[in-house]
């Protein structure tokens, strides 16, 4: 059952970056994550109070609460680091290293969760770091020059982060309710948003939001709802080595829609790669 919330969340993610797209073409996208995050905690509590699982709250341990904290964290640290990297190098570099993530994700598992790497894992970690480098192609960038290497660091720090939210989000909710998890640990994102839109002096943006992305942006947090509360499941059932690569599967659906939705068409490199990543996850489900 564990694999199905995989794949629900891998596909809840892929309509996120649809309805997302939709919801930014004049709203700036830090403004729009962080009200995204408000309509995913709103939807995360919901969610607690259908599963009946708000008494469990005063039963959490310190351990599990602390690790959801810094789940929670993590991914605000992520979010911090990746625009800092964007923001000093060049997008071409900075984004393959985020990507990165998954295959950190899979040694950290390794490391820290015991969770073993077979043949077909180590397989597919090969094809997954192939196809996504392949699938890499930013459009219409302009040519800048950096003024310090720190971007790399930043952008290393990108993908360490990223990877730990699974790793930190595996060990917080083995000894709480996937539902309660979640809205926890999105309590704690919904912080790091919104620092990230008063630290870049964005809050003034809120006040010119066309009203229909405003409705797009709230309709794309509630997909990312969907996909955390899908994913979390997952995660506590099943192995996050494998739960990840799976979740990365939206990229199929965001293809998909953004071939009907956008008219956009991949490229030859860019449909071997995503074949590559495709190949990769469904060869690291073998046992």
């Amino acid at each position: 059952m564990w694999i199905a919330f995989a794949f629900g969340s891998a596909f809840f993610a892929g309509v996120t970056s649809i309805l997302a797209k939709c919801g930014i073409r004049k709203t700036d996208s830090t403004v729009a994550t962080a009200i995204r995050t408000i309509v995913v905690l709103i939807f995360s509590w919901l969610m607690v109070f259908v599963a009946g699982s708000q008494n469990q709250i005063r039963a959490i341990d310190g351990k599990t609460l602390l690790f959801l904290v810094l789940s929670g964290l993590a991914t605000g640290a992520s979010w911090l680091c990746y625009f800092k990297a964007l923001q000093m190098g060049d997008i071409n570099k900075v984004v393959p290293i985020d990507k990165s993530s998954t295959i950190l994700t899979i040694l950290l598992a390794f490391l820290f969760l015991q969770e073993p790497i077979s043949l077909p894992k180590a397989i597919g970690v090969v094809l997954i770091a192939i196809g996504t480098f392949m699938m890499i192609e930013k459009k219409d960038v302009s040519v800048r020059q950096t003024k310090s290497g720190n971007w790399l660091l930043y952008a290393v720090g990108s993908a360490v982060f990223a990877s730990l939210t699974s790793i930190l989000g595996k060990v917080g909710i083995s000894g709480v309710e996937s539902n309660l998890g979640t809205a926890i640990r999105t309590g704690v994102v919904l912080v790091m948003a919104w620092v990230m839109v008063f630290a870049t002096g964005k809050q003034h943006m809120l006040r010119e939001i066309p009203k229909g992305e405003l409705g797009f942006i709230c309709l794309s947090g509630i997909a990312t709802g969907a996909s955390w509360l899908c994913y979390y499941k997952a995660l506590q059932d099943g192995l996050a080595s494998v739960v990840a690569p799976i979740d990365k599967l939206s990229i199929l659906v965001t293809v998909a829609f953004s071939y009907i939705v956008f008219h956009e068409k991949l490229s030859k490199k860019s449909a071997i790669g995503l074949v590559g990543i495709v190949a990769g996850t469904l060869i690291m489900l073998i046992p």
